[in-house]
């Protein structure tokens, strides 16, 4: 069975982005007209206190501040004449703090790093993105990294002290139209209203790995970017990494796509087609058959199979496994991308039963023909023990994304919506247990 290993990532209060913030424009005037009320000695003093207790902080928290500043220049008369620290003071006042995962930081995923150098013999550096949950409940998409040795034990990276935003920019209007208009044949208008949710993220080169943060940047991700689900994925010879996610308003939710060659420059776009219904897609690591595959859940308690040629238009569905087992008769879904064998795609799965227990299970679909289950498991592989029961979001372990590493799955969980451990079991044993 699962063989429970360390370490355990659990939220950090510590992790803090520094954010515009926001006030309507009444008070953002009278805010202006205060600070243009201090004469220059109360600026500096109230600018150095400022200064002393935040700027060690943050990576960037002069650029940002003034940033910051700049987002409220329009409420200024043209005439005033600024200096720097009052225009860093402004800048102060209409900044704020946010920490990413004071509440939660969980349901992870795993790839191989783009950078496998400096390493010793049979061992493998990874990615690992996690949902970061901060006040409000919005969730963010967070970074770390870490090596698993050449025993496939995880030993995970120091994390830097900063966390950084990036520099958002919105893609062609002109693509984004095409792409759709072709997918789903809606109106240029109809369309519009998506455009937002269609950018690139991008971090300077010396932010790294574990300071980035994909934060929410659009309207229909308002209240969070929710399990993203990374995949590396190989198509004649060229890696890309792939994340599909779950953008959330706070009133629906839209099925969302990341692509990355390097975990530094990131493109958001919308997923679109008949059968984008539901949350939990992920994306198989290879074509099949010259197709996509993803694996998903339409009806809210099967796993299906879509397959497309268009990597941003799904259209069909084929339902391939319903709730089986007393343990997953409310619902089950994937928990991550497929991970291939020799054998077959193993598809580590969710499933949900009483008394809404998440356990985690798999099952083994057809290489050439996924829509063929060869085997489901009888009994769960990873359920909530008496340390990981008890949290947010009790009897809870759920996972989006797995790794091999010499003949062991390794797979980072998260328990009760609250912190993530790691589970390792040898393939060839969880082969057997299909077959038994």
């Amino acid at each position: 069975m699962i063989e429970r290993l360390a370490p355990r990532i659990l939220p950090d209060p510590e992790e803090v982005i520094l954010q515009f913030f926001e006030l309507n424009a009444v008070r953002t005037k009278r805010v202006i007209n205060k600070i243009f009320s201090l004469d220059d000695n109360e600026v500096s003093k109230i600018l150095n206190e400022v200064f002393r207790s935040f700027s060690k902080r943050h990576k960037y928290f002069e650029e940002v501040v003034y940033s910051n500043y700049q987002k409220v220049v329009k409420y200024i008369p043209s005439s005033s004449s600024i200096s720097n620290d009052r225009k860093l003071l402004l800048g102060a006042y209409f900044s704020k703090e946010y920490s990413i995962c004071s509440a939660a930081l969980f349901n992870p995923s795993i790839v191989p790093h783009p950078d496998q150098s400096g390493l010793e013999k049979g061992s493998l550096r990874f990615v690992l993105s996690l949902r970061a949950t901060g006040e409000g409940h919005i969730s963010s998409i967070r970074f770390r990294e870490g090596v698993l040795d050449k025993n496939s034990n995880v030993h995970m990276k120091q994390k830097s002290v900063y966390s950084c935003l990036s520099q958002v920019t919105k893609q062609s209007q002109e693509d984004i139209l095409n792409r759709k208009l072709k997918c789903t044949g809606q109106s240029e208008q109809e369309i519009e209203d998506l455009l937002d949710s269609n950018y690139t993220c991008e971090f300077p080169e010396e932010v790294e790995l574990s300071e980035r943060i994909l934060f929410p940047s659009s309207a229909s991700e308002s209240m969070g970017m929710e399990d993203a689900r990374f995949v590396r994925f190989t198509d004649d010879d060229k890696l890309t990494y792939y994340g599909t996610y779950t953008a959330y308003n706070g009133r629906t939710f839209r099925p969302q796509l990341i692509e990355t060659e390097n975990f530094r420059t990131f493109i958001i776009g919308t997923l679109h087609g008949n059968s984008i219904s539901d949350k939990g897609m992920a994306l198989f690591p290879r074509k099949i058959k010259n197709k996509y595959v993803i694996t998903s859940r339409q009806d809210s308690e099967s796993i299906f199979l879509m397959f497309s040629d268009d990597l941003y238009c799904w259209n069909d569905e084929i339902r391939i496994k319903p709730p089986e087992q007393p343990w997953e008769y409310i619902q089950i879904g994937n928990c991550g991308s497929p991970i291939e064998t020799e054998e077959g795609w193993i598809l580590i799965t969710h499933a949900v039963g009483p008394v809404r227990t998440y356990v985690i299970s798999a099952m083994l679909l057809d290489l050439d023909d996924p829509t063929k289950v060869i085997g489901s498991l009888k009994k769960p592989l990873i359920l909530p023990n008496k340390e990981e029961r008890e949290g947010y979001v009790p009897n809870v372990v759920y996972s989006c994304g797995s790794i091999v590493h010499d003949n062991n799955l390794i797979i980072p969980y998260a328990f009760s919506d609250s912190a993530c451990g790691f589970g390792r079991i040898k393939i060839s044993e969880l082969l057997n247990m299909f077959r038994s």
